[in-house]
């Protein structure tokens, strides 16, 4: 329950820091809204990977291997849009660093979920 808790307090400050950068008065612009789509696709892959992969081979897996690099693909799209937006003007310096902000803490959250729920074999909701 602990961990359940934390998680979701870790998810509300990453969204925080997400909409301080979307709507405090002077920075005003909506559009790193967009990292929310990456915060959705990030734990796709690795999911499906892990309904299709059998491991009981303690090597390396390719299906799981290529899972992880698109999540890591979306999480480097995730930190790069914001500065993209920056660069081109269309938000302000200080409304990156806040969306940074968010990404940090949000995909600490989604790797802290991976690592608390993702032990067993199965993919259960029991647990929680």
């Amino acid at each position: 329950v602990l961990a359940l808790i934390s998680l979701s307090f870790g998810g509300a400050v990453g969204l925080m820091f997400l909409m301080l950068g979307c709507a405090l008065p002077q920075y005003n612009q909506y559009w790193p809204l967009f990292v929310l789509f990456f915060y959705i696709l990030s734990p796709i892959p690795y999911c499906i990977a892990r309904r299709l992969v059998d491991d009981t081979d303690a090597t390396s897996n390719a299906c799981k291997e290529l899972a992880i690099f698109l999540t890591t693909g979306i999480v480097v799209s995730a930190f790069g849009l914001p500065i993209v937006f920056a660069r081109a003007e269309l938000i302000y310096w200080g409304a990156c660093a806040l969306v940074l902000t968010g990404n940090t803490v949000i995909f600490t959250t989604i790797l802290g979920f991976f690592l608390v729920f993702g032990s067993n074999d199965d993919f259960s909701w029991q647990q929680w």
